[in-house]
């Protein structure tokens, strides 16, 4: 067993648990915030996307232990209040999403890309969402959500 603690969506968090406990599992059975998926239990998905002092980390990767004094942020602690982050009001309003079940890992990729390269091409995007993988939507209304994001949050 071990100890973990860490900031969790702005709050401390901490609780006692098996070493083998994956990050994506903490999150989803411990500390029971569902909106981090488990789509594919091999890394290629995407859906567990997660930033980790502000990079994204595929959680199922991760270790609960490593993320010990780090901070954590999910696609629950995002928002402003009842107020959606800007790339989950794009992802809303382009219609970048179906069934919904890549989409937060979707929007925690895109958050970073976009605070990365707040000019990314349309390639660029392509490119830096290659990690996710979106089943329903073809990417073409993803696109446009993380360039309509952009925009935003670049203040334009």
């Amino acid at each position: 067993m071990a100890n973990v603690s860490f900031t969790f969506n702005g709050e401390s968090v901490g609780a006692e648990v098996p070493d083998n406990t994956l990050l994506v599992e903490f999150i989803r059975e411990t500390l029971g915030k569902t909106g981090t998926h488990i789509g594919c239990d091999t890394s290629q998905c995407g859906a567990c996307v997660i930033h980790i002092n502000g990079e994204s980390v595929k959680s199922c990767t991760m270790l609960a232990v490593m993320a010990n004094g780090q901070d954590v942020t999910t696609i629950e602690g995002i928002a402003d209040g009842d107020k959606m982050h800007p790339m989950q009001e794009a992802f809303h309003e382009n219609h970048g999403l179906q069934c919904g079940f890549c989409t937060p890992g979707m929007v925690m990729s895109a958050i970073e890309l976009v605070t990365r390269n707040p000019a990314a091409s349309e390639q660029e995007i392509r490119e830096g969402l290659e990690g996710n993988i979106c089943r329903c939507t073809g990417y073409h209304n993803i696109v446009k959500s993380v360039q309509a994001a952009a925009q935003v949050m670049a203040g334009k």
